[in-house]
């Protein structure tokens, strides 16, 4: 489970995330949608203990990662946008090292990476250096690194970039039988017809605030009725947001001074009174 309440993180004037409250039950496989820049991979660093919040907290299984953050990274699996790893090691190198991190018994660590070699074909590439593998490949490494040691909860922002179709399907089925038998699956993607064949609810956030929340249909409501595919009803959001903060900006702009008798004569010369 995954309970964030009252979250914020402000940069300067902005305020990147924006009091966001939000659970996530176990089971779930949840989709967070937005546009660049709406807050996404901020809440994401703070849920992961890779960002403090200014204010709010985040719970994981039931451990606050501030005060527990152990705890709460021992049932995590993360899989950021952009993956790192220690570029002079081998796959096998390397899901031994997280299988450490994670203090996972030999055989456990030795089944575990079996399977998801076979599953994310990966045996080929076993013993070449990470630096030399293509970015698809290393996609593939970093999704079974975080799944290795069966987290209670998984965050994954960007799944498929990078992916083939044919590794893009296996990485969605793995995700939805993962949540399907008790993973609690959150999610943040720019893909909007795979949040909408995966998600069970969907989270839309804006300019650091939640806009919309629920199932595809929910939503959809939400948006004032707009019909047809998840696409639609988001991309109807954040065109409806803009045209609101743009008018916002305008309300905000000092308005026109009018040239009044203090300034001029009737002839409207500024320097009529000098002369």
């Amino acid at each position: 489970m995954i309970e964030i309440e009252d979250l914020r993180m402000h940069f300067g004037a902005v305020k990147a995330v924006d009091g966001l409250t939000l659970t996530v039950p176990q089971g779930e496989l949840f989709a967070f949608l937005g546009p660049n820049g709406a807050g996404k991979t901020t809440t994401i660093r703070m849920m992961t203990g890779l960002l403090q919040p200014m204010q709010g907290t985040v719970r994981l299984c039931g451990h606050d990662m501030a005060r527990e953050p152990l705890k709460a990274k021992a049932v995590l699996g993360y899989v950021p946008d952009v993956a790192v790893f220690y570029d002079k090691l081998t796959p096998l190198e390397f899901m031994r090292f997280i299988a450490d991190i994670f203090a996972m018994d030999r055989a456990r660590a030795r089944d575990g990476t079996g399977r998801l070699f076979d599953q994310f074909a990966l045996w080929e590439h076993a013993n070449d250096q990470i630096e030399s593998l293509s970015h698809g490949t290393r996609q593939r490494l970093a999704i079974a690194s975080a799944l290795v040691h069966d987290p209670e909860v998984i965050v994954i922002d960007e799944p498929m970039v990078g992916l083939d179709p044919i590794h893009a399907r296996i990485v969605k089925d793995e995700l939805k039988a993962r949540s399907e038998a008790g993973a609690t699956v959150f999610m943040s993607t720019h893909l909007l017809n795979i949040a909408e064949e995966l998600a069970d609810r969907i989270g839309i956030i804006l300019r650091g605030r939640m806009v919309a929340m629920g199932t595809v249909d929910e939503v959809r409501a939400q948006a004032r009725d707009v019909q047809g595919p998840l696409e639609r009803v988001f991309l109807s959001m954040v065109k409806a947001d803009d045209e609101q903060a743009r008018l916002a900006r305008a309300a905000a702009l000092p308005e026109s001074r009018p040239r009044g008798h203090d300034d001029d004569d009737d002839t409207g010369n500024p320097f009529a009174k000098a002369s």
